[in-house]
């Protein structure tokens, strides 16, 4: 049996172990899943624990996706774009080896699950963290008319912005900045969500045809969700199935096989 988790602060809500489960049962694989709450100080030396033990990968969810970057002998394209991690291996050299595959994960689940375009779409980023930079290199191969990056911390969402500028061309701005005008597609990629919180966003951003896309997700809406719900977006959704597709990208660098999402997504659902 292969040991895996996924890791973070707080990790208890995740659903990864679920996930990984019916993954594994569609291959018969014999592999143990769990969900580990992992302290930032205490980040290094569990991840070097747990591959010295046998482990076979590792799920990174936040506070730790940018720190476990920096954990790495080497990285994917995604990952030193993004500058961050969501999912860790050993190598053929027995190295740390770290890809991102959430921004692959959200771009499957808008436009293959939901059917929502985002090429020549506008596009708000809400947040300038890892999540933020894990899905920008993936939203910007869809070629959306414009991204625009707001966070709370200016400096940050320009220093992203200054760190993408030889790929595309991303707005980054403050929320009192930014200009209340309806977006085609709305991303909150922070976790405020977790602690029952709402970015200061103004209702003004929506229109009937917006999508807004939550990264978290919960049992019931997420108040993004709700918010976006009450407030007339056209499609509101949780990261529920963003949370599915890039586990099977995590699934298919350890295993080799990509697993179908469609019928997990459904039992989760359920």
């Amino acid at each position: 049996m292969t040991r895996y988790a996924v890791i973070g602060d707080p990790v208890a809500h995740s659903k990864s172990p679920r996930i990984h489960t019916l993954f594994a049962e569609q291959f018969t694989a014999d592999v143990q899943y769990a969900a580990i709450q992992v302290e930032a100080d205490g980040l290094k030396s569990f991840v070097d624990e747990f591959f010295s033990a046998g482990g076979g990968g590792l799920n990174v969810t936040v506070p730790h996706k940018e720190s476990a970057f920096a954990l790495c002998a080497s990285t994917s394209i995604q990952a030193q774009l993004a500058k961050a991690v969501n999912t860790l291996m050993l190598d053929s050299n027995g190295e740390l080896f770290g890809d991102n595959t959430d921004g692959r994960g959200i771009v499957t689940d808008i436009t293959e699950n939901h059917q929502v375009a985002i090429a020549g779409k506008r596009v708000l980023l809400v947040g300038a963290g890892g999540a933020a930079r894990g899905a920008l290199p993936a939203l910007i191969e869809q070629s959306p008319e414009q991204i625009v990056l707001v966070n709370r911390t200016l400096a940050k969402a320009q220093t992203i912005q200054n760190e993408f500028a030889d790929i595309a061309r991303v707005d980054a701005t403050s929320f009192e900045a930014l200009d209340r005008k309806p977006f085609d597609i709305i991303i909150n990629a922070t976790s405020l969500s977790l602690h029952g919180e709402l970015p200061a966003l103004s209702p003004a951003l929506i229109a009937e045809s917006t999508c807004c896309y939550d990264m978290m997700y919960g049992d019931s809406d997420t108040v993004f969700v709700s918010w976006a719900k009450q407030h007339g977006a056209g499609v509101c959704l949780d990261g529920l199935g963003m949370l599915v597709e890039q586990a099977a990208e995590s699934f298919l660098l350890w295993q080799g096989k990509r697993p179908e999402t469609q019928p997990v997504i459904a039992a989760l659902r359920r």
